[in-house]
């Protein structure tokens, strides 16, 4: 391994520092990876290391390769990163067109689901406190739940084919 690193370590850096866009650091990883490969198949090779730099090359352009999915598929964070600056996939205008639409299905619905709904989505209060506050099993609570978010998909239905 020291003969192959000797004879071909300089030139498979300069090819490699290439295939990495002049990365001094990930064409040393790669090389680094190339030699273990090449270790881990020391009794397949040839034992003139003279001869290896073309199974080298290839080996160093299939391990580049495999570097570069690699960090598509995972980018390398960032620690100069601002989370407040990331955009949302919340649209404004879509969550206001969506509060009007429920507020005019809501009176459609029965006042014991209309309870239930403005308590768990509107007041974001648990099962247990909506049970507690209407003086009602929990059970009955997300039963009410349940069929009020069918009822309200129903009504708001119903009132998109009004327009």
């Amino acid at each position: 391994m020291r003969e192959l690193y000797e004879l071909h370590g300089r030139a498979l850096y300069r090819y490699l520092l290439g295939l990495s866009y002049g990365q001094p650091q990930l064409a040393e990883d790669l090389v680094q990876e190339t030699l273990l490969r090449a270790w881990r198949n020391i009794e397949s090779l040839n034992a003139d290391a003279s001869t290896l730099l073309p199974w080298l090359f290839t080996v160093a352009r299939r391990v580049a390769i495999d570097a570069a999915r690699a960090r598509k598929v995972r980018p390398v964070p960032s620690d100069d990163t601002d989370v407040t600056d990331l955009p949302t996939d919340v649209d404004p205008m879509e969550v206001v067109l969506t509060a009007q639409t429920v507020r005019r299905a809501l009176p459609r619905l029965s006042p014991e689901h209309q309870q239930v709904v403005l308590e768990l989505y509107y007041r974001g209060r648990t099962v247990a406190e909506v049970a507690q506050r209407l003086g009602i099993p929990q059970g009955t609570v997300k039963s009410r739940a349940h069929h009020a978010l069918r009822a309200l998909k129903a009504a708001i239905g119903t009132l998109h084919g009004d327009s």
